[in-house]
């Protein structure tokens, strides 16, 4: 319930990296109890903080400067709430760091590219990448479990909510048009010649295995997966719901260093190798063996969503028939292709969106292509934009105002936690 003020910025701050601190004798800008600040730290969050927001040290010194300011700030009140957080005791799970940690590793790993090109980034190996970052996390997992204790009893009345919107009903964001869709999905699928040649590649690798050779060799050398061929195959850690269904279903029947049959999915055919099971997650390695489509692949499966959009239409089958029996997207189609509800200008695919400014509520769209194959697409309900309103939002309403009161109150506890303890910033910093 308190989700914007765990995730507000005192919690953020404990996520810059120390893995850039200049390698020299730094200076002490701030002390708080027996925690200090150094300039190398103070100077790294600054200039994260900057590139988050766009603003350019060099051309936006002056702001810059006031950035620098606010920075300190919320470094001490780290600081302070760590030291509460240690005088209470509060502990956190050693499997909630790692589990943080392995999430934290593999966004930075995504975000440049590779492992290598993280280690260039940084200028160290990984595992002392993640020695630091490990400390970091504790500490901002700490934090949490801190401010969570403090602000779990805290409420809203209702009288509180209605004085909150009288205040703020002219300054409250809008709700954006938001439109409700459906859709079947085809994937474009290879003909018979294309899906054989394919696993007969396979299986001559599923041999190789099975004799003994080298499971990360063969997947570095015959993977059809370049995300992870580099890798010897290996994904990382992965948990339910990150691949699809069948993949899923055979890698966490597997034992540790078991070996899967053939796996066919829509990427194609792959052997699986169970690395380790970490809690709810695994690391596994594969070898993907891909099955290529050609032009007349293509035009049979848009021929295809064109049939089963005319007889949609002419009414010998529902749209959600239809999708139960026809889309492979797995996660809607046993719903009946619904996927929800979208603000209407968010729409990541710009076949969705376009169709969404077009459609009426209840037509279906010509067969749209993505990268995931054709579609059609049903705009089942439109919503326009509109002020928030307490008859129909309250909800919504109660929310903001309880996370309104419960930054005002957390800020005003840490200012008493500041009167309580040695906290000097040292002049000049």
């Amino acid at each position: 319930m308190l989700k914007a003020v765990m995730k507000g910025i005192f919690i953020g701050l404990l996520f810059y990296s120390r893995v850039h601190a200049q390698e020299i004798l730094d200076q002490i800008v701030a002390v708080v109890d027996d925690k200090i600040i150094l300039q190398s730290e103070l100077t790294q969050f600054t200039t994260q903080t900057a590139f988050q927001l766009g603003l350019n040290p060099q051309r936006d010194q002056e702001k810059f400067n006031q950035l620098r300011e606010q920075a300190l700030e919320n470094l001490i009140n780290q600081k302070v709430l760590l030291t509460k957080a240690q005088e209470d005791s509060i502990t956190v799970d050693e499997r909630q760091i790692d589990q943080a940690l392995d999430e934290r590793m593999k966004t930075i790993v995504q975000q440049l590219g590779s492992e290598q090109k993280a280690e260039e980034y940084f200028g160290q190996p990984m595992r002392k990448i993640r020695r630091t970052f490990r400390t970091d996390i504790e500490e901002q997992l700490l934090v949490r479990n801190l401010q969570q204790k403090k602000m779990r009893d805290l409420k809203v009345s209702r009288r509180e909510v209605e004085q909150f919107y009288n205040t703020y009903k002219d300054s409250l964001p809008m709700i954006e048009a938001s439109v409700k869709l459906s859709h079947v999905l085809l994937n474009i699928q290879a003909g018979d010649e294309a899906v054989q040649a394919a696993r007969e590649k396979i299986e001559s690798i599923q041999k190789r295995i099975q004799e003994s050779e080298d499971f990360a060799k063969l997947a570095g050398e015959f993977s059809e997966d370049p995300g992870s061929s580099k890798r010897g195959g290996e994904l990382g850690l992965i948990q339910r719901g990150d691949f699809v269904r069948e993949f899923e279903e055979a890698a966490f029947a597997l034992e540790p260093d078991q070996v899967s049959e053939i796996v066919r999915t829509q990427f194609g055919f792959h052997i699986i190798k169970l690395i380790e099971r970490r809690g709810e997650k695994i690391n596994v390695r594969h070898v993907l063996m891909r099955v290529p489509t050609a032009a007349g692949d293509e035009q049979r499966t848009r021929e295809k969503a064109e049939q089963i959009r005319s007889d949609i239409v002419a009414g010998k089958s529902t749209f959600a028939e239809a999708a139960k029996k026809f889309s492979n997207d797995q996660t809607t189609n046993e719903k009946g292709g619904d996927l929800g509800w979208f603000e209407a200008e968010q729409l990541q695919v710009a076949a969705f969106r376009e169709a969404a400014r077009t459609l009426d509520p209840g037509e279906i769209s010509e067969p749209l292509k993505t990268e995931f194959g054709y579609h059609l697409l049903r705009l089942d309900e439109k919503r326009e934009a509109r002020k928030l309103s307490l008859t129909e939002d309250a909800d919504r309403l109660q929310e903001m105002a309880l996370n309104q009161k419960a930054e005002l109150e957390f800020r005003k506890w840490i200012e008493s936690l500041k009167q309580q303890m040695y906290v000097r910033v040292v002049e000049g910093s």
